[in-house]
């Protein structure tokens, strides 16, 4: 049986590989305009069955077939600007960020060329694979000064394959104080890991999430939060979920639930504006479409951000989302925190965290006059910088918090304030995150 399964898959190998020197050649084969036929009408019929609104279905197949009788394709052999004219065409009737015509003989004929449980189970392989050599989208994963969890989340994938990995990043986030979610490079997924996911930012009472509408079969679903998840939940630990132009499809329906529900703080910029759900079916042998067979209706507010995008609560640019989150969470901490210890812990990281977005600049002369040793401890100006070691340990470079405290740049839980008397440094104090203090008289030359 084994040596049935290496051999079937083999010759599976032997005829994806002959399929795809066929293919490149397909690749190069000009459009006919028979083909141009067949092309526009079969995606007009797939969109007038399944797109979710059927009035726009007709107008946008209108368009592409009187385009195609007035010749307005005739010019076009290249297959990949053909799929991007009648997309751009489909576009202009429907808006429809998710609509899009691709030329990909490559992936359908893959796709096709299952025809054994032994080909079923190599394509999933592969398939899984991809996946897996993308962390199935969890990019990256941290806790950030002052305790504050981070997730770069790349896409939401199938639940089925990255169940385990998303449940273990957000078991590794439950001990944080606040939670940045990254969506600013996420362009969309699966609703079940969207539902995965959100169910850990609750307790077990179940949610309302969102609602859909389904064209195909005239139908309503609903998704909400889940009873039981594996691991630790965090409902009461603050959210910030970054958002992008390109923050799309899953990722702003993740962002417009929690956002509707007030279960986040959303920062960053207005999202992409692709709502309706749906999938890619074939055309042809070497067309394929996308197509919106659904729409999202928020039960709380009986639309959805097709067309608009998600608004952020704080508008800012992309790239200044994460410390503007990082700032925010710190503040939101230090106020409602009863603690005077825990209290004077988030304070020291948002300083911290302000000074390295907005720099202090201390004159030259003030910063030599600091060279020098203090015990173990060294002082040292080389190419315009301060520079703190400790014997023979890490060289850090010290950023300015007023013209007397640094910070050691790449040491948070560390930093130093120089001590004066009678217009002389006579001390380095060493301060620490949580309280304590030391410090060391400088040395005599």
């Amino acid at each position: 049986m084994r040596n049935f399964k290496i051999a079937s898959l083999a010759s599976f190998f032997i005829f994806l590989i002959s399929n795809n020197k066929l293919i490149a050649q397909d690749d190069q084969t000009a459009l006919t305009a028979e083909e141009k036929n067949i092309v526009v009408d079969s995606v007009g019929s797939k969109l007038k069955s399944t797109y979710v609104f059927p009035e726009v279905a007709d107008e946008m197949t209108t368009l592409i077939e009187k385009n195609l009788k007035k010749g307005k394709y005739k010019s076009i052999s290249d297959p990949y600007e053909f799929a991007s004219k009648l997309t751009e065409d489909l576009l202009s009737i429907s808006h429809d960020k998710h609509i899009r015509v691709r030329f990909e003989p490559q992936a359908i004929a893959a796709r096709q060329q299952v025809h054994t449980p032994q080909d079923s189970i190599a394509y999933q392989n592969n398939y899984v694979a991809g996946l897996k050599r993308g962390n199935f989208g969890f990019k990256e994963l941290s806790i950030l000064d002052g305790n504050i969890g981070y997730l770069d989340l790349r896409g939401f994938s199938d639940v089925a394959y990255a169940g385990p990995t998303a449940v273990s990043a957000m078991n590794f986030l439950s001990n944080s104080d606040a939670i940045i979610i990254d969506l600013r490079m996420n362009g969309g997924g699966s609703p079940q890991m969207i539902q995965l996911i959100s169910s850990y930012l609750y307790d077990s009472e179940p949610v309302h999430l969102n609602n859909f509408y389904w064209r195909p079969t005239d139908s309503h679903s609903q998704t909400w939060t889940l009873p039981h998840v594996q691991g630790t939940r965090s409902p009461n630990t603050e959210v910030y979920v970054l958002t992008s132009k390109r923050t799309f499809s899953a990722a702003e329906e993740f962002s417009y639930n929690l956002k509707n529900l007030k279960r986040a703080t959303i920062i960053g910029e207005t999202t992409g504006g692709g709502a309706h759900p749906g999938g890619t079916v074939n055309a042809t042998d070497r067309f394929t479409v996308w197509i919106p067979s659904g729409r999202a209706i928020n039960p709380i507010s009986n639309t959805n951000w097709e067309g608009t995008g998600v608004a952020p609560d704080i508008e800012v640019s992309s790239n200044q989302a994460l410390e503007v989150a990082q700032i925010k969470a710190l503040e939101s901490l230090s106020i409602k925190s009863q603690d005077p210890q825990q209290k004077q812990y988030f304070q020291w990281h948002l300083s911290a965290l302000k000074i390295l977005l907005k720099p202090v600049l201390v004159d030259e002369s003030v910063l030599k006059s600091y060279i020098g040793t203090f015990g173990p401890r060294e002082i040292s100006f080389e190419n315009n910088t301060l520079y703190y070691q400790r014997g023979e340990g890490t060289k850090y470079e010290l950023l300015p918090m007023n013209e007397n405290e640094f910070i050691l740049k790449g040491m948070s839980s560390f930093r130093i304030k120089l001590i004066s008397e009678n217009g002389q440094i006579v001390a380095l104090e060493g301060k620490y995150d949580n309280g304590r203090s030391d410090r060391n008289l400088k040395n005599k030359s």
